[in-house]
Protein backbone atom coordinates (compact mmCIF):
# COMPACT_ATOMS: atom_id res chain seq x y z
CA UNK A 1 0.00 0.00 0.00
CA UNK A 2 1.07 3.61 -0.98
CA UNK A 3 2.04 5.21 2.03
CA UNK A 4 0.18 9.37 1.08
CA UNK A 5 2.71 10.70 4.19
CA UNK A 6 6.06 8.83 3.20
CA UNK A 7 7.27 12.16 1.77
CA UNK A 8 5.92 14.45 3.85
CA UNK A 9 5.98 12.94 7.29
CA UNK A 10 9.23 15.06 8.62
CA UNK A 11 6.37 18.21 8.54
CA UNK A 12 3.54 17.24 9.54
CA UNK A 13 3.79 16.80 13.96
CA UNK A 14 5.63 20.25 13.77
CA UNK A 15 2.82 22.34 11.46
CA UNK A 16 0.07 20.79 13.47
CA UNK A 17 1.26 21.07 17.02
CA UNK A 18 -0.36 24.55 16.74
CA UNK A 19 -3.97 22.98 15.77
CA UNK A 20 -3.45 20.52 18.97
CA UNK A 21 -3.11 23.47 21.69
CA UNK A 22 -6.85 24.50 20.26
CA UNK A 23 -8.04 20.99 20.15
CA UNK A 24 -6.11 19.34 23.27
CA UNK A 25 -8.50 21.27 26.20
CA UNK A 26 -12.55 20.20 24.74
CA UNK A 27 -10.53 16.62 24.03
CA UNK A 28 -9.58 16.35 27.36
CA UNK A 29 -12.44 17.32 28.46
CA UNK A 30 -14.92 14.59 26.40
CA UNK A 31 -12.46 11.95 27.48
CA UNK A 32 -13.41 12.10 31.03
CA UNK A 33 -16.87 10.71 30.14
CA UNK A 34 -15.05 7.42 28.59
CA UNK A 35 -15.12 4.29 30.66
CA UNK A 36 -12.37 2.40 32.37
CA UNK A 37 -11.02 0.64 29.26
CA UNK A 38 -8.88 0.39 26.55
CA UNK A 39 -9.04 3.80 24.46
CA UNK A 40 -8.39 3.71 20.56
CA UNK A 41 -6.39 6.40 19.11
CA UNK A 42 -7.18 5.81 15.45
CA UNK A 43 -5.20 7.20 12.49
CA UNK A 44 -2.55 8.52 16.00
CA UNK A 45 -0.04 10.22 13.24
CA UNK A 46 2.96 11.10 15.18
CA UNK A 47 1.61 10.99 18.61
CA UNK A 48 0.51 14.49 19.37
CA UNK A 49 -2.65 13.10 20.24
CA UNK A 50 -2.05 10.14 21.68
CA UNK A 51 -0.47 12.37 24.65
CA UNK A 52 -3.45 14.24 25.13
CA UNK A 53 -5.13 11.31 25.76
CA UNK A 54 -2.30 9.73 27.80
CA UNK A 55 -2.55 12.78 30.17
CA UNK A 56 -6.47 13.53 30.44
CA UNK A 57 -6.81 9.66 31.09
CA UNK A 58 -3.39 8.94 33.05
CA UNK A 59 -4.68 4.94 33.68
CA UNK A 60 -5.57 4.11 30.28
CA UNK A 61 -4.47 1.62 28.14
CA UNK A 62 -4.14 3.24 24.47
CA UNK A 63 -3.94 1.71 21.10
CA UNK A 64 -2.61 4.09 18.74
CA UNK A 65 -3.78 2.64 15.29
CA UNK A 66 -1.06 4.20 12.50
CA UNK A 67 -1.20 2.46 8.99
CA UNK A 68 1.66 5.21 7.37
CA UNK A 69 5.13 4.03 8.36
CA UNK A 70 6.42 7.10 8.15
CA UNK A 71 4.37 8.46 10.73
CA UNK A 72 4.35 5.55 12.39
CA UNK A 73 7.93 5.64 13.51
CA UNK A 74 7.85 9.50 14.59
CA UNK A 75 4.96 7.88 16.85
CA UNK A 76 6.52 4.83 18.36
CA UNK A 77 9.97 6.93 18.78
CA UNK A 78 7.71 9.92 20.54
CA UNK A 79 6.29 6.93 23.03
CA UNK A 80 9.00 4.84 23.75
CA UNK A 81 11.16 7.95 25.18
CA UNK A 82 8.84 8.67 27.92
CA UNK A 83 9.11 5.80 30.70
CA UNK A 84 5.52 6.20 31.72
CA UNK A 85 3.88 5.31 28.62
CA UNK A 86 6.09 2.46 27.24
CA UNK A 87 3.50 0.17 29.52
CA UNK A 88 0.52 1.42 28.34
CA UNK A 89 0.69 2.71 25.16
CA UNK A 90 0.52 -0.36 21.75
CA UNK A 91 1.36 0.79 18.51
CA UNK A 92 -0.77 -0.94 15.63
CA UNK A 93 0.05 -1.18 12.06
CA UNK A 94 -2.73 -1.44 9.39
CA UNK A 95 -6.21 0.04 9.59
CA UNK A 96 -9.09 0.07 11.75
CA UNK A 97 -10.36 -3.70 9.80
CA UNK A 98 -7.18 -5.23 10.55
CA UNK A 99 -6.14 -3.95 13.80
CA UNK A 100 -5.77 -6.57 16.95
CA UNK A 101 -8.07 -5.03 18.86
CA UNK A 102 -8.41 -6.19 22.72
CA UNK A 103 -11.79 -6.93 24.61
CA UNK A 104 -13.45 -3.67 26.53
CA UNK A 105 -12.77 -0.91 24.36
CA UNK A 106 -14.33 2.02 26.25
CA UNK A 107 -13.59 4.69 23.59
CA UNK A 108 -12.24 5.89 20.38
CA UNK A 109 -10.44 9.00 19.40
CA UNK A 110 -10.64 9.87 15.56
CA UNK A 111 -9.34 13.46 14.93
CA UNK A 112 -7.89 14.64 11.91
CA UNK A 113 -8.80 11.26 10.76
CA UNK A 114 -12.28 10.22 9.40
CA UNK A 115 -11.78 11.59 5.46
CA UNK A 116 -9.35 8.59 4.91
CA UNK A 117 -11.58 6.80 6.15
CA UNK A 118 -12.85 4.17 3.68
CA UNK A 119 -17.01 3.20 3.60
CA UNK A 120 -16.37 0.04 4.63
CA UNK A 121 -13.30 1.51 7.49
CA UNK A 122 -15.98 3.77 8.84
CA UNK A 123 -18.72 1.14 9.58
CA UNK A 124 -16.13 -0.81 11.44
CA UNK A 125 -15.71 1.97 14.12
CA UNK A 126 -19.67 2.34 13.57
CA UNK A 127 -19.38 -1.14 14.68
CA UNK A 128 -17.62 -0.73 17.71
CA UNK A 129 -19.59 1.48 19.40
CA UNK A 130 -21.39 -0.50 21.32
CA UNK A 131 -23.35 0.84 24.33
CA UNK A 132 -21.26 2.60 26.48
CA UNK A 133 -18.40 3.46 24.10
CA UNK A 134 -18.69 6.74 22.71
CA UNK A 135 -15.77 7.93 19.74
CA UNK A 136 -15.05 11.62 19.10
CA UNK A 137 -14.08 12.58 15.63
CA UNK A 138 -13.63 15.70 14.07
CA UNK A 139 -15.00 16.78 10.43
CA UNK A 140 -13.02 19.08 8.26
CA UNK A 141 -13.63 21.19 5.67
CA UNK A 142 -14.45 21.14 2.72
CA UNK A 143 -17.95 19.10 3.11
CA UNK A 144 -18.65 18.86 -0.65
CA UNK A 145 -16.52 17.89 -3.51
CA UNK A 146 -15.29 21.32 -4.50
CA UNK A 147 -12.27 22.82 -5.52
CA UNK A 148 -10.28 24.97 -2.19
CA UNK A 149 -7.71 27.66 -3.86
CA UNK A 150 -4.64 27.13 -2.36
CA UNK A 151 -3.80 27.90 1.14
CA UNK A 152 -1.04 28.61 3.36
CA UNK A 153 -1.77 26.79 6.60
CA UNK A 154 1.32 26.87 8.40
CA UNK A 155 4.36 28.69 9.02
CA UNK A 156 6.79 28.31 11.35
CA UNK A 157 10.47 28.86 12.83
CA UNK A 158 13.35 26.55 13.69
CA UNK A 159 16.62 27.47 13.96
CA UNK A 160 17.31 29.03 10.43
CA UNK A 161 15.05 27.70 8.99
CA UNK A 162 11.67 28.89 8.09
CA UNK A 163 8.72 26.53 7.14
CA UNK A 164 5.54 26.37 5.12
CA UNK A 165 2.96 24.38 4.43
CA UNK A 166 0.73 24.76 1.37
CA UNK A 167 -2.89 23.05 -0.16
CA UNK A 168 -5.29 22.81 -2.23
CA UNK A 169 -8.14 20.71 -3.16
CA UNK A 170 -9.81 19.56 -6.43
CA UNK A 171 -13.05 17.41 -6.66
CA UNK A 172 -11.78 13.74 -7.10
CA UNK A 173 -15.42 12.26 -7.29
CA UNK A 174 -18.83 12.29 -5.74
CA UNK A 175 -17.86 12.03 -2.52
CA UNK A 176 -14.23 12.83 -2.30
CA UNK A 177 -11.41 15.62 -3.01
CA UNK A 178 -7.45 15.15 -4.08
CA UNK A 179 -5.30 17.53 -1.61
CA UNK A 180 -1.87 18.63 -3.13
CA UNK A 181 0.43 19.78 -0.81
CA UNK A 182 3.16 21.61 -0.87
CA UNK A 183 6.05 21.76 2.02
CA UNK A 184 8.87 24.48 1.78
CA UNK A 185 11.81 25.52 3.19
CA UNK A 186 13.53 28.58 3.43
CA UNK A 187 16.57 29.94 4.58
CA UNK A 188 16.08 34.13 4.88
CA UNK A 189 14.15 34.84 1.86
CA UNK A 190 15.83 32.11 -0.32
CA UNK A 191 13.70 29.05 -1.25
CA UNK A 192 15.91 26.08 0.04
CA UNK A 193 14.32 22.84 -0.09
CA UNK A 194 10.41 22.02 -1.38
CA UNK A 195 8.66 18.33 -0.94
CA UNK A 196 5.10 18.42 -2.63
CA UNK A 197 2.45 15.74 -2.22
CA UNK A 198 -0.80 14.42 -3.16
CA UNK A 199 -3.36 12.19 -1.24
CA UNK A 200 -7.33 11.36 -1.29
CA UNK A 201 -9.79 12.53 1.45
CA UNK A 202 -13.28 11.58 1.43
CA UNK A 203 -15.39 14.69 1.79
CA UNK A 204 -18.20 14.55 4.76
CA UNK A 205 -20.18 17.33 5.83
CA UNK A 206 -22.62 16.74 9.60
CA UNK A 207 -25.34 16.46 8.01
CA UNK A 208 -24.02 13.61 5.50
CA UNK A 209 -22.34 11.50 9.01
CA UNK A 210 -25.60 12.11 11.04
CA UNK A 211 -27.63 10.47 7.93
CA UNK A 212 -24.99 8.32 8.18
CA UNK A 213 -24.89 7.38 11.70
CA UNK A 214 -28.60 6.94 12.13
CA UNK A 215 -28.65 3.98 10.08
CA UNK A 216 -26.54 2.56 12.86
CA UNK A 217 -28.50 3.61 15.41
CA UNK A 218 -25.84 6.55 16.37
CA UNK A 219 -26.20 10.03 17.44
CA UNK A 220 -24.23 13.22 16.76
CA UNK A 221 -23.30 15.61 19.12
CA UNK A 222 -20.81 19.23 18.67
CA UNK A 223 -18.95 19.54 21.33
CA UNK A 224 -15.97 22.14 21.85
CA UNK A 225 -15.40 25.10 20.36
CA UNK A 226 -18.12 25.44 16.86
CA UNK A 227 -14.83 26.28 14.76
CA UNK A 228 -13.16 22.51 15.74
CA UNK A 229 -15.63 20.37 14.22
CA UNK A 230 -15.66 18.65 16.99
CA UNK A 231 -18.50 15.98 17.43
CA UNK A 232 -19.01 12.82 20.06
CA UNK A 233 -20.75 9.93 17.94
CA UNK A 234 -22.55 7.17 20.49
CA UNK A 235 -25.37 4.72 20.46
CA UNK A 236 -28.47 5.89 20.78
CA UNK A 237 -29.77 4.13 24.10
CA UNK A 238 -33.13 3.40 22.87
CA UNK A 239 -32.08 1.57 19.97
CA UNK A 240 -31.64 -1.24 22.52
CA UNK A 241 -34.55 -0.39 25.13
CA UNK A 242 -33.09 1.38 27.71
Amino acid sequence: MTDPYERSAEFIDVMMAPHWDAFGPPLTKVLQGFGPGPIVDLGAGGGLGTMVIAEALPDAEIMAVEPSPALRSVLTARMSERPGLRDRVTVLPGNLLRAALPPGVSGVVAMNVIGHLAPEERRGLWNLLVPGVRAVLNLQPPAEPVEVPTTRFADLRLGRHRYEGWGRAEPAGPDSVTWHMSYRVYEGEQLVREVTTDYAWRVLGERTLREELREHHLTLTPVGPEDLGMYVVERETHAYGS
